[in-house]
């Protein structure tokens, strides 16, 4: 798409140009707006998927930015949007220097911190479990720390519920901090840069159910788009999801208490204008803020939404949405459609390598399921949680009520079977001494 003078220019930050990015893509091409993505792949290959993205390293989000600001030099920018967790620091810079509406890096800096959030949370007056910071090494002790169980240890910075774990006692505790250690000692890790590697963030475990809220923030006000109930009981030890439906199935009391605390978390938080996803426990002592990201519902899982604004007949997508937001368009009156709808993350039975995957023709004759997308790829390396992060794909439904979707992901993942191999370990050669 060659770029005019009146031709509106967005940056998408986005650490791997994928389904979600084309997405964006389709919706920017019928709206004409030009995107150009930002991204952290190596800066020696010269554009090797023909996008011409801008490479940056995420872990250095200053630097990233500048970079980002020297090449747009003279260019029109008109908005950013950041998807995924690690570029959004870089987004937030790059925003503050383009002069784009954008929320505050220290706000995001917040976001992107479990420990920093919950002080926040805390300091301004919003329920939290116990929490402290922990380091890993030399091997923490419980009982001097005070750990009471059931507990939650938690890397700090991490996404996708990865490192997460449930510990009942000390043994378990135990445990847990040494494989939380292993992971983020791994090479895997250990190349994001990420902070704060070496500690954990132990909290009190908080029973309950589950929602996530999808949000839209425009200078501060925040527009609601939809709740999604979390059928599957999320109790540990590990803590991967599964089911999002919506509408939500919670009476109007508690759908009203919940979208009080996101209001309560984000005005905590500083963040002012764009996208937002919460997660949030209920119990009978009421909602529990657990986390709040600065950007959109991650993975797949935009395409279970869909809007109708006021001057379409069609619905339109989350990406659209955005875009429009991001263009001052009119986004204020967009309803979520009429049907319920869902989508299941299919989670990893165990690690190993993915040799094979049967019932998809099944699973995508299933009544009521409208989509299925394995992104998984054969041959290839799948780790479970809590060290994985990635799913192995995404099946989507509609109906008329709520049941209906849950039944049809339901059924629809009981058609689907994965053979996984255990992977086997590498052996090293022997050097004899001479």
């Amino acid at each position: 798409m060659n770029s005019t003078e009146t031709q509106p220019r967005i940056l998408i930050f986005a650490t791997k140009l994928g389904y979600q990015t084309r997405a964006f893509d389709e919706a920017a091409k019928k709206l004409g707006i030009e995107l150009v993505f930002v991204t952290d792949r190596c800066q020696r290959l010269e554009d090797p998927w023909h996008d011409r993205a801008l490479p940056v390293h995420f872990e250095t989000p200053e630097e990233a930015a500048y970079a980002v600001m020297q090449a747009q030099r003279g260019k029109r920018v008109d908005g950013v949007l950041a998807l995924g967790d690690r570029p959004t620091m870089a987004a937030a810079y790059a925003a503050r220097g383009l002069g784009v509406q954008h929320n505050h890096p220290v706000s995001i800096e917040a976001c992107r911190s479990k420990l920093r959030m919950r002080e926040v949370f805390r300091d301004a007056g919003l329920p939290v479990p116990w929490f402290r910071a922990v380091m890993l090494q030399p091997a923490p002790e419980p009982s001097l720390l005070g750990i009471e169980y059931p507990c939650v240890l938690k890397p700090l910075s991490l996404s996708a519920s990865q490192g997460v774990m449930r510990a009942n006692s000390r043994k378990e505790f135990l445990a847990g901090a040494a494989r939380l250690k292993h992971l983020l000692e791994s090479a895997e890790i250990q190349a994001t840069r990420e902070p704060n590697l070496d500690r954990m963030l132990v909290e009190g475990y908080l029973a309950g159910k589950e929602v996530a809220v999808e949000g839209l923030l425009t200078e501060g006000e925040l527009q609601v788009l939809a709740i999604f109930d979390k059928p599957d009981p999320l109790e540990g030890p590990y803590f991967e999801e599964t089911i999002y439906v919506t509408p939500s199935r919670m009476n109007v009391t508690e759908q009203v208490k919940v979208e009080q605390c996101f209001r309560n978390a984000v005005r905590a938080l500083g963040l002012v204008h764009g996208p937002v996803h919460g997660e949030f426990r209920i119990n009978e002592e009421g909602v529990w803020p657990i986390e709040v990201a600065a950007r959109p519902i991650g993975g797949l899982c935009a395409r279970a939404l869909r809007f109708q604004i006021a001057e379409q007949e069609e619905t339109i997508g989350l990406e659209e949405l955005l875009l429009r937001h991001v263009l001052g368009l009119n986004s204020k009156d967009a309803r979520r459609e009429e049907a319920a709808s869902g989508v299941l993350m299919i989670p990893v039975p165990a690690s190993g390598i993915l040799e094979r995957i049967e019932g998809v023709d099944e699973a995508r004759t299933v009544r009521g399921v409208t989509e299925l997308e394995i992104t998984a790829r054969l041959h290839d390396y799948i780790a479970a949680w809590p060290e994985g992060s990635s799913y192995l794909g995404f099946l989507f439904a509609k109906g008329e009520r709520p049941e209906e979707v849950e039944a049809a992901l339901r059924e629809g993942h009981g058609k689907l079977r994965f053979g996984i191999a255990p992977r086997l370990p590498v052996e090293h050669p022997v050097t004899k001494r001479i």
